[in-house]
């Protein structure tokens, strides 16, 4: 016996068995169970979403030997006809061949006759969008008054090129296009019935490139069996689809964070290499954008993500406005990837743009860089604005003039220790101005006049940590330590477990250059991680806010008003909900 292909095969018998057009089903369900049927449906729809096989199921429920019924039996002659494509009172016809008025007037005129071995005969057009305007007017008058042993099924996937005049005739459904879950359980439904070997990753890909088709997914399922040698994994798919692998994402974010050029083109570079396709990376890229900013605006929904871990750390990492511009940017070069030179380009341009580009205050976007110096320096200073005691986190404004790599020169030193000269240029940071300010070479050892003197308690800790010029995860490494001691030139801070990834050589560069520019000192930073740090500015921040919330929950519910609205309505009132009006 022939190979029969999935999507034949699992062709929906019944309209239980339909997936994701509930809907729909309801709607026909109650018609045929109460005999208040139409004389004309038009079903509109995405390919692949059910259109065909609703027809089918429409016609062997009106034919079943069972009678005029929402479950047919199946086994009947009329059913397995159907089923079968042979069912003589079932005429199929394809509008994008047959676009005529002779087509549809001989179509009309066989209307007139009685159905051969069924109950009614049921006519599908599909496609009835390509009819011409001539054979469209032929159909009318039939459409509107049918003989009673006729029912009409269009079908379109373009809905809006049906004439007005057909569309009021008939009784429209809208067919949605299937969510990534509801493919990905139906596809395993299937190969577990089948007997297949395969893994959830696998799934989870070819639903997502189904985008929304089932019929779609069941022929990349029958593809990705014959690449696998009859299993379906993730790996082999990935490569069959040409699917870019999350951890390119991961790197090309944690790259941005970083403010890192060189490992930003690195992984352009290699997603090239692999032959990737650059749509599919921005695609993605800007689908983990989407995910970050649901983390970051409603916390709790990551939970549903399969990353959430890594979507939580990135959404620490960025501001939420940087994350709208990142993704508009993402978007956009996808569009524009057909104007570059190649493919390869158009990507690398798309990500050096991220780099680039940052959101200013007041909403404008600004690059981060001047003619005249470093693109990550002096230039991206402009409209900085200084944490506020309600924010632990950095500002987008400050994340736009994070340290350039090639300023800073770092010499080899331990993971515990940070010994790197300071850099040649770097900025004093104030609420909203900013400027840039020269260093001493780095043989002298003269203090400027403005420098701060280096903390010798821990109390004076959190004032100087605020007034340090970083950004991005230098800042946040800075806000989470808790000053431990000076030993000479040797500075001992405490960091959390919780935080103990932001004690990269990196970002201790970055805070031990700003605090030698502060103070004028050289200095060696060494970490003591694991260290709960309840000195630091992080959390001294995080107490102010609590009492500051708790403040205000105190002045709202002392209002008279609202000990009114309490007493009077027995109200209750939500603490989350309380916010102060600037």
């Amino acid at each position: 016996m022939s190979y029969q292909v999935l999507a034949r095969k699992w062709r929906p018998k019944t309209f239980a068995e339909l997936a994701g057009q509930e809907h729909v089903v309801k709607a026909l369900a109650n018609a045929l169970d109460t005999g208040r049927l139409h004389h004309a449906y038009l079903l509109t729809g995405t390919r692949g979403v059910g259109k065909t096989t609703i027809a089918r199921l429409l016609a062997k429920s009106l034919n079943c030997v069972k009678g005029v019924t929402s479950e047919p039996c199946g086994v009947c002659d009329a059913c397995k006809a159907i089923d079968a494509g042979r069912f003589v009172d079932l005429l199929e016809l394809d509008a994008a061949s047959n676009t005529g008025v002779e087509n549809m007037r001989e179509v009309l005129d066989n209307a007139r006759y009685a159905p051969t071995v069924g109950r009614y005969k049921v006519y599908l057009i599909d496609e009835v969008h390509m009819l011409s305007k001539g054979a469209f007017n032929s159909m009318l008058k039939t459409l509107e008054e049918p003989p009673e042993h006729v029912k009409f099924v269009l079908a379109t996937t373009d809905p809006q090129k049906v004439p007005i005049t057909v569309l009021s005739r008939c009784l429209q459904f809208n067919l949605k296009p299937l969510p990534a879950p509801a493919i990905e359980a139906r596809l395993d439904h299937i190969l577990d019935a089948e007997s297949i070997a395969h893994d959830a990753g696998a799934l989870a890909l070819l639903a997502r490139a189904a985008r929304g088709s089932l019929r779609d997914a069941l022929s990349l399922l029958d593809q990705a069996i014959a690449f696998g040698a009859g299993e379906v994994r993730e790996a082999p798919v990935r490569a069959m689809l040409g699917a870019v692998d999350r951890d390119h994402l991961y790197r090309i974010l944690d790259a941005i964070v970083a403010d890192d050029g060189p490992a930003l083109l690195g992984e352009a570079d290699a997603i090239a290499e692999r032959g990737l396709d650059a749509g599919e990376a921005l695609d993605g890229l800007a689908s983990l954008l989407q995910r970050i900013a649901v983390a970051q605006v409603v916390p709790s929904a990551a939970d549903a993500f399969d990353d959430a871990p890594r979507v939580r750390e990135l959404a620490a990492a960025l501001s939420p406005e940087r994350v709208q511009l990142a993704w508009q940017i993402a978007i956009r070069g996808g569009e524009d990837l057909a104007l570059a030179p190649d493919p390869a380009t158009g990507f690398t341009m798309t990500l050096l743009r991220l780099l680039a580009f940052a959101p200013a205050e007041g909403g404008r976007v600004e690059a981060r860089g001047t003619p005249g110096g470093s693109p990550r320096t002096a230039g991206a200073e402009k409209g900085r604005a200084a944490p506020t005691a309600a924010s632990p986190a950095p500002s987008m404004a400050a994340a736009r003039s994070t340290a350039s790599p090639s300023a800073a020169a770092p010499a080899p030193a331990p993971a515990s220790a940070s010994t790197a000269p300071p850099p040649s240029t770097t900025s004093t940071a104030r609420p909203s101005t900013s400027t840039v300010a020269p260093q001493a070479p780095s043989g002298t050892s003269r203090e400027p006049a403005s420098a701060l003197p280096l903390p010798q308690t821990a109390e004076q800790w959190p004032g100087l940590v605020a007034q340090l010029p970083l950004t991005g995860l230098a800042a946040q490494l800075a806000a989470h330590t808790e000053w431990r001691g000076v030993d000479g030139h040797t500075l001992t801070l405490a960091l959390p477990a919780a935080h103990k990834h932001l004690a990269d050589k990196a970002y201790a560069d970055k805070l031990k250059a700003a605090l030698e520019k502060a103070t004028g000192r050289r200095l060696l930073l060494a970490f003591e991680v694991g260290i709960a740090a309840e000195g630091s500015l992080a959390s001294q921040r995080e107490r102010e806010r609590v009492e500051a919330k708790a403040r205000d929950e105190a002045a709202f519910n002392d209002e008279p008003f609202v000990r009114d609205v309490v007493s009077r309505f027995g109200a209750t009132i939500k603490p989350d909900s309380i916010k102060r009006v600037p």
